[in-house]
């Protein structure tokens, strides 16, 4: 941790793995699409992409779109099941998405009230 922080200090375009990935997550969530697919499958827990479709306002291939950079940016894992695939959040990724998000609002909102 120390040696991250020296360097950022000495190259402040110096990125730490939580910074990118933190980054990757948020493009992957960067379209309400994208969030409402992410909310349904929570509340699932498990839906076939012919499912969210149902529930969704969009073309079964926009889903998919959204789907595949849902799962490009780890929040979403796919399962072939003969011959569909079951879509799931991957629960990981909201553990270590969670505290990031936390951690970067707790600075701003302290840097705010200062």
């Amino acid at each position: 941790m120390k040696e991250t922080e020296d360097a950022m200090q000495t190259n402040p375009t110096a990125r730490t793995d939580d910074e990118t990935f933190l980054a990757d997550v948020c493009k992957g969530l960067a379209h309400p699409a994208r969030v409402s697919i992410l909310r349904r499958l929570l509340a699932e827990d498990r839906c076939v992409c012919g499912r969210l479709v149902e529930g969704l306002p969009l073309a079964q291939s926009t889903v998919s779109q959204h789907l595949k950079i849902l799962k490009n940016a780890g929040l979403v894992r796919g399962e072939v099941e003969g011959p569909r695939t079951c879509y799931c959040i991957d629960r990981e990724t909201l553990a270590r998405f969670a505290p990031l998000v936390r951690s970067l609002l707790r600075a701003g909102l302290a840097k705010e009230a200062s």
